[in-house]
């Protein structure tokens, strides 16, 4: 049984470790909310999926009926093996698993919400939440060298029952290069010489596209033939389409949420993303593996990934004129570029997709009977 929050969760970035279980005749289940779409993706190939109405906020009333739904679920199925995700279904499902009597339960912490930096009321929720759920969890994944730490804190031993691992993979061969039938750059009017800088994230107060917009606005009076790509959906996107035209911030581009991501990378010359808080980010992997220098907020998770210098820069939160200097640096820069790109791709390796893929195979076969 895998379970999240929602069902676009499990379809972005588990469905290989699905498929890993089913090629080793396991029958695999899901359970989540699918009230964001995709529960589709992971039915097609062919999950037994059940619907949980979780909701994110930990503070819903959704959150009751979810927890009488899954216990019933639990009470009426034995699972040899849980997985959970996300901090509120990972705490309730790990909560009845424990008390309806299944298989051992591990948990991949993709960022704690209690992280150095993060704010009071998040200490206060989330860290006593999970010293609470330690003692129902029979195997803790983390992905980040902070995470690691604060399990090893919390009582778990590594190699006992902590293991990390090197986030939820990335196909490298997607990203190798080459180039798909849309040409970007051509549909917006961009000539072949224009730097184009990218972000991918979803549109929220964590991806902090506020401080990207605020620190873009200044970069585009000091330069020309500069673009900006923004990818992504989420509930704030309205709100910075308003902004951009309200304050006629340039060269501003908001792509259609777009599934063909390794094509926007290839025609981007550098990648930019700063979060106020990550776990290990997919979208910072992806443009190393396509060959990117990137620039990234100096936070957890974005430290796993980026060398200060060789794959990339760090700035700090909020630094606007910093992370200027960097865009202007990579962007007058060609030889800098493909140096940091080269150096990234050449790190990302280790996050590959098939090693990750061995990563977990190791931890499920500790668990899984036979």
């Amino acid at each position: 049984m895998f379970l999240a929050t929602v069902y676009t969760h499990l379809a972005a970035f588990h469905l290989p470790f699905m498929q890993l279980l089913q090629s080793k005749g396991y029958e695999v289940h899901a359970a989540a909310s699918s009230d964001q779409g995709r529960k589709e993706e992971v039915e097609a190939i062919g999950v037994r999926c059940w619907e949980i109405p979780f909701s994110r906020s930990p503070y819903s009333l959704k959150n009751w009926r979810a927890f009488r739904e899954l216990g019933r679920l639990f009470k009426a199925c034995r699972f040899d093996l849980i997985h959970v995700h996300t901090p509120v279904a990972s705490f309730l499902g790990r909560y009845l698993a424990r008390v309806t009597g299944q298989g051992p339960v591990l948990y991949t912490a993709h960022g704690f919400h209690f992280y150095w930096g993060a704010s009071l009321r998040n200490w206060l929720l989330y860290y006593p939440a999970e010293r609470l759920a330690a003692r129902w969890t029979d195997g803790l994944i983390v992905m980040n060298r902070e995470d690691y730490d604060s399990a090893v804190k919390m009582g778990f031993r590594p190699g006992k029952n902590l293991f990390y691992v090197h986030g939820v993979g990335v196909d490298l061969k997607k990203f190798a290069g080459g180039t798909g039938s849309i040409n970007i750059r051509e549909r917006l009017g961009l000539g072949k010489n224009d730097i184009v800088v990218t972000c991918v994230a979803e549109f929220s107060t964590v991806k902090n596209h506020a401080f990207l917009l605020e620190a873009w606005s200044r970069f585009i009076a000091r330069t020309k033939d500069t673009s900006l790509w923004l990818a992504g959906d989420g509930y704030l996107r309205p709100y910075f389409e308003r902004l951009v035209l309200e304050k006629r911030i340039g060269r501003v581009h908001f792509l259609k949420f777009c599934r063909d991501i390794p094509q926007v990378l290839q025609e981007t010359d550098i990648f930019v993303l700063v979060s106020r808080r990550e776990g290990l980010p997919r979208s910072l992997m992806e443009a190393m593996a396509a060959g990117k220098p990137v620039v990234a907020s100096n936070v957890r998770g974005n430290r796993d990934l980026v060398d200060h210098g060789r794959t990339g820069f760090l700035v700090e939160l909020d630094d606007v004129e910093g992370l200027v200097g960097y865009l202007e640096l990579l962007a007058r820069d060609e030889n800098l570029r493909l140096a940091l790109g080269r150096a990234g791709r050449e790190k990302i390796g280790d996050y590959s997709l098939d090693k990750v893929l061995a990563e977990m195979d190791a931890v499920y076969s500790r668990y899984l009977p036979g």
